[in-house]
């Protein structure tokens, strides 16, 4: 049986930091929920071997905020310079200064196997698999892609990223989305 254990950069997702979090649950609640589904096979392969994105259980998902807004022509936007975490080069974070955050259809939890972690010292713990991402999908998205800045890291191989290659559909895809949406600032 593989297991899932919480990563250290997963518990940046916490109220005001902007991502998707949970004010019931905690990290280790949702590393079993995971771990569940996972072996229940309700996940999809990720953007490389070895990265799984997996369907958080269906009663989860009232557990988490949503994040988003979708942008509007009153929308306002506020730009910074900004890092994830120590040693990253900083870049361009773009927020909604205020909006409705969107309902949550269902929640996606990023995995990645031990291995992968291991290319850039980036492991928290030896288990199988570790829970490095959570996502509230909002209600009528079918798919939310990788945003462009981490995609930009991932296939320069940048300092926080893992190394990954995006077809131009995929590129596109992320630009278009993230045009329409945005995290609402804390």
């Amino acid at each position: 049986m593989e297991k899932v254990a919480v990563n250290d950069f997963v518990k940046r997702q916490i109220k005001g930091s902007g991502k998707t979090y949970s004010n019931t649950l905690s990290f280790e609640q949702i590393a079993v929920d995971a771990q569940q589904q996972m072996q229940a096979s309700n996940f999809l392969e990720g953007y490389r071997e070895g990265v799984r994105i997996v369907k958080g259980s269906k009663e989860y998902a009232r557990c988490f905020i949503c994040p988003y807004v979708k942008i509007d022509a009153n929308t306002e936007l506020v730009s910074k310079m900004v890092t994830r975490q120590k040693g990253e080069i900083p870049y361009i974070q773009t927020r909604a200064k205020s909006g409705t955050p969107l309902k949550a259809a269902y929640i996606e939890y990023i995995l990645y196997r031990h291995d992968v972690l291991l290319e850039n010292n980036e492991h928290s713990t030896n288990i199988d698999w570790e829970l490095i991402s959570i996502h509230a999908i909002p209600e009528g998205i079918k798919k939310m892609p990788m945003g462009p800045v981490t995609m930009m890291r991932n296939q320069l191989e940048l300092p926080g990223g893992t190394k990954a290659r995006y077809s131009s559909e995929e590129w596109a895809e992320s630009v278009k989305f993230w045009q329409e949406f945005a995290a609402l600032e804390n």
